[in-house]
């Protein structure tokens, strides 16, 4: 009995598997959205990265009325920045992003007020819809608290007063982080882009194999022979699982050369990906691409065609494409419930490989349990259904 159900699974995961490597349109779809897309991302963060950094490099300062306070340009200077006139319309120009600086505007009081002794006031314009002038505003604003500073230190020098005066305490940062879990921040997309691409291989195969024959009627013709129901259904689940991981071992593996493409040097600085951290992502995986590809074929084997199966599971791609995300909003650290929910559960162990973290076998074997445990009771629901006579 046994060795009837293995052999009736082999032959029907070779068919099912073969039938979903032929759907060379489906897979071409599949490999570009989920495979492709990553990297391109990443690519194009550092490009963004690297152009602030470029900016950052160049320290200009745009600077309207800077002939009304010569001590200030002669600061910035000696900071090494490069001061600039600002364009008669920088306003305008701020308002719909044509201008990627901050603007300075000193007013024409300002030698007057100092005269008097008062502090006059500078205006630091900016837009919240300009992103690239908004990223520059904090760095303006260090530099001025930085001329406030100095301007008071020698004002009570002269007065005969140490600044030191001034000064109740001394603090000194000290980021308690280490390298690996800082590149882990800009690594946390990496898990969310493989778990997506686990999710949408195993999608249409799993929609295909169930839904999709019963709509073309030929899923009937093949329950008549005698071979086992759950031979039948382990032979499909097998080849929708690999079909998934297919997908998400190329997913992994593709941000490994994507590295060479990042624009940013301190991106590529931290951003540690290599073939240690892709094998573990593909042995976490596993279990999901297992339990979702048994899920669904649960949710669309009730489904009479294949497009009420595709509205019918968008729970589960919206409840896998929403857990992960858990880890980002939640500021309080990873709670021992997170281990007991899918997807978030290989979302969490795999933000631990990226910050260099060693994996407890405990929480592995619990995570492994809980998929285990799911998709044996979907598979099982498959079987009760292909056994029913409503389906024929």
């Amino acid at each position: 009995m046994k060795a009837g159900l293995m052999n009736s699974a082999w032959r029907v995961y070779v068919k099912e598997l073969l039938d979903a490597l032929r759907d060379r349109r489906t897979l071409v779809v599949v490999l570009a959205s989920s495979v492709a897309l990553g990297p391109l991302v990443l690519v194009l963060f550092s490009s963004l990265v690297g152009k602030m950094e470029k900016r950052a490099e160049e320290r200009v300062i745009v600077v309207q009325g800077i002939e009304h306070a010569p001590a200030l340009r002669n600061f910035l200077e000696r900071q090494t920045y490069t001061v600039q006139a600002a364009p008669a319309d920088y306003e305008q120009k701020l308002k719909d992003s044509k201008l990627g600086d901050p603007v300075l505007v000193i007013p024409a009081s300002y030698a007057a007020d100092i005269a008097r002794g008062e502090a006059p006031v500078l205006e630091l314009l900016s837009s919240s819809g300009n992103q690239r002038a908004q990223s520059g505003s904090g760095r303006i604003e260090r530099l001025l608290q930085a001329y406030n500073q100095e301007q008071a230190s020698l004002r009570l020098a002269v007065r005969g007063v140490p600044p030191a005066m001034l000064t109740a305490v001394q603090v000194e940062d000290r980021d308690l982080a280490d390298p690996s879990a800082r590149a882990a921040q800009f690594a946390v997309m990496v898990p969310y882009f493989v778990l997506m691409a686990v999710l949408y291989g195993a999608l249409n195969a799993a929609l295909d194999t169930t839904a999709g024959e019963r709509e073309r009627g030929s899923l009937e013709p093949l329950l008549m022979n005698p071979a086992p129901r759950w031979g039948l259904v382990l032979g499909k689940w097998g080849a929708v699982a690999s079909v998934g991981m297919l997908i998400a071992v190329l997913a992994c593996m593709s941000f490994l050369p994507a590295q060479w493409l990042l624009r940013s040097e301190t991106l590529a600085a931290v951003f540690q990906l290599g073939l240690r951290e892709a094998l573990w992502f593909i042995g976490i995986l596993a279990p999901l691409a297992a339990l979702i590809s048994a899920l669904l074929m649960a949710i669309a084997i009730r489904c009479k065609s294949f497009k009420e199966a595709q509205a019918n599971s968008t729970v589960v791609i919206l409840a896998v494409s929403l857990m992960p995300l858990m880890t980002v909003f939640n500021q309080e650290g990873t709670a021992p419930w997170h281990l007991w929910v899918p997807a978030l559960a290989q979302s969490t162990l795999m933000g631990r490989v990226l910050k260099g973290e060693v994996l407890p076998p405990g929480d592995l074997l619990l995570t492994l349990g809980v998929s285990t445990a799911i998709t044996v009771l979907a598979l099982g629901f498959v079987v009760r259904m292909l056994k029913s006579a409503a389906l024929k």
